[in-house]
């Protein structure tokens, strides 16, 4: 069965959120209070330059995608929101 193509961009948001709240030790926060809008770093959610770096190997290990260009990176990593389109958009269909 060929369920990458139909991965939704919520479920790919979930999936986003879980993965972040497991792997960059967000104590006290679940993966429902983190809003698809909200900014990933910064006076956002807080995350920085370390957990960028995490987030491109989350990227690689989970989707097999590869953020090179750390300017298109910024651009990515702003939200959930961001970071969901750049992945349904660029899986291997």
């Amino acid at each position: 069965m060929e369920e990458s193509k139909d991965v939704s961009l919520d479920g790919i948001r979930k999936l986003l959120k879980e993965l972040l709240v497991e792997n960059l030790s967000l104590e006290d926060i679940q993966p429902e209070d983190i809003k698809d809008d909200e900014i990933l770093f910064g006076d956002g959610l807080g995350l920085d330059s370390l957990d960028a770096v995490e987030i491109v190997v989350l990227l690689q290990r989970n989707f097999g995608l590869e953020v090179k260009d750390m300017k298109q990176g910024r651009e990515i990593f702003y939200s959930i929101d961001t970071l969901a389109r750049y992945v349904h958009g660029n899986m291997k269909k």
